[in-house]
């Protein structure tokens, strides 16, 4: 199988984050509880990782790197942890249901949001930012990049924008940690999240969020941390403050085993090839008589094609791609609503093509080829 679905999860792993994952099923303990050797080893291969982070991030200190299962369960730990009825949000239409879902619930207790329109080609206008902002005026919640089109939005100009009103700046990180380049400090951000399985190459079952010093979020969880028993409550401190219960301390290895990958190859050298994979495939295919191509490709962007032939439901061409031809993509709706509304592809959905660092040119040749026979 040809596989161009890098945006749900990136597949096949390194070799050595599965050979770290089976080694530390075998030998590892229970992290923080017990000082015995197999739980110390969890416990320094953890905070390792904290390190590795807080490094790629540029995230205050390792202790600010929280561990969840994934960039929803991060988003939903921030969202509905630093927001209160009566506050107002900024967030914008390539969102996430991870992102959207919470807000909405938040909704019915009294948040207010507002959600910058995009165009049809999923790109906003940044001054809408200055035309939203409120009295009340808490937060600003927005992706780096669209998980459908794969702009990109302008972090340091969003955050410049945050930090000169007083506000929180959240970020999914989801589709671009790991390639593309983010600074908490300089980019201001107040919480960055982000998924494992993505481009950061590592286990499904791993994410995390990055708190900037001074940010104190309420815990979505509270029970077992190993340490302060005796405490009523959850700890103060973190990462203790948002991590309860057991983490997955096998998948965290692997993660450490993948960002020494990825450190090792460059992350320079990852994005630059995932970029020429996208170029050639969108240059091929936007020539398909047909073809229709969302996005912005004036500008870098994360290496996703978003397509539809005719009015070919997308459901049916992602079928016929894999069942005949064994070509993995994504089709329907990926999460995003807003954005398909934006696009004018409700009805329709659409058909992703995402490339990762694991795809070859041959690959892609071979894509253009199927599709051209496809829609001849």
């Amino acid at each position: 199988m040809i596989y161009f679905d890098n945006a749900a999860t990136t597949m096949p792993k390194p070799a050595c984050v599965t050979e770290t994952v089976i080694a530390a099923m075998n030998s590892f303990g229970n992290s923080g509880r017990a000082v015995h050797g197999l739980a110390m080893d969890a416990s320094r291969t953890i905070y390792e990782a904290r390190e590795k982070l807080a490094k790629l991030f540029n995230c205050p200190r390792a202790n600010n790197v929280v561990f969840t299962a994934n960039s929803t369960e991060a988003l939903n730990i921030a969202i509905r942890g630093l927001l209160n009825p009566g506050d107002h949000v900024i967030s914008t239409d390539l969102e996430h249901n991870s992102v959207l879902r919470p807000l909405y619930d938040l909704e019915e207790s009294g948040v207010e949001t507002d959600f910058l329109s995009a165009d049809r080609q999923g790109n906003i206008d940044y001054d809408d930012f200055s035309r939203r902002l409120k009295k009340n005026t808490r937060a600003i919640i927005c992706t780096h990049g669209s998980n459908l089109t794969g702009n990109l939005l302008d972090l340091g100009r969003i955050g410049r924008f945050a930090a000169e009103n007083g506000l929180l700046f959240i970020v999914d990180a989801s589709q671009t940690a790991g390639v593309f380049p983010i600074d908490m400090r300089s980019m201001n951000i107040s919480v960055l999240c982000f998924t494992g399985h993505k481009s950061l190459l590592g286990p499904q079952g791993t994410g995390g969020l990055c708190v900037a010093d001074g940010v104190e979020i309420k815990p979505l969880k509270s029970g077992g941390t190993g340490v302060q028993t005796y405490l009523r409550h959850q700890p103060e401190e973190l990462p203790t403050r948002l991590e309860a219960g057991t983490l997955n301390g096998h998948g965290i290895a692997g993660l450490l085993a993948a960002l020494n990958y990825i450190e090792e190859i460059g992350y320079e050298n990852i994005r630059t090839k995932e970029a020429a994979l996208m170029r050639r495939f969108y240059e091929g295919v936007r020539e398909i008589p047909g073809m229709k191509v969302y996005g912005d490709f004036r500008r870098e962007k994360a290496p996703i094609v978003t397509l539809n032939w005719m009015d070919v439901p997308s459901g049916e061409l992602a079928d016929e791609l894999a069942e005949d031809y064994g070509i993995a993509v994504r089709a329907g709706a990926h999460c995003a609503p807003r954005l398909h509304e934006a696009l004018g592809t409700k009805e329709q959905g659409a058909v992703r093509f995402s490339f990762g660092y694991q795809n070859t040119e041959d690959e892609v040749g071979t894509a253009l080829d199927v599709l051209r026979k496809i829609c001849r």
